[in-house]
């Protein structure tokens, strides 16, 4: 059974960084894609960043510049850096999996697997 546990939200003031990880456990095969989402209260969930197992990436272009997605195969983890933060950026964020690794989709319904998620707040 696949986990993915997101962690490293928080509270942060306008113009901090975050850096979000998400550990993986229980996935048996080589290729994947993961991804970032986020969903602010009222609205709808949207990609943030997802990348696959070859180190492709793909950002949404609201956000190119400031976040950067990372992995690390060896630690089975998944990480997420903001910079440059704006309140605009709070919401809760969700780690996800899919076994089809042919792009790094922003779409949600292309991802498998997902994490219960952690709260970002940035503050003015």
């Amino acid at each position: 059974q696949v986990q993915l546990v997101e962690s490293g939200g928080g509270s942060v003031q306008s113009g901090g960084s975050l850096r979000l990880s998400c550990a993986v456990s229980g996935y048996r095969y080589s290729t994947y894609k993961m991804g970032w989402f986020r969903q602010a209260p009222g609205k709808e969930r949207e990609g943030v960043a997802a990348t696959i197992n070859d180190g492709t990436t793909n950002y949404a272009d609201s956000l190119k510049g400031r976040f950067t997605i990372s992995q690390d195969k060896a630690k089975h983890s998944l990480y997420l850096q903001m910079d440059n933060l704006k309140p605009e950026d709070t919401a809760m964020y969700y780690c996800a999996l899919g076994r089809d690794y042919s792009f790094p989709s922003l779409r949600s319904w292309r991802y498998d697997a997902w994490g219960q998620g952690t709260q970002v707040t940035v503050s003015s």
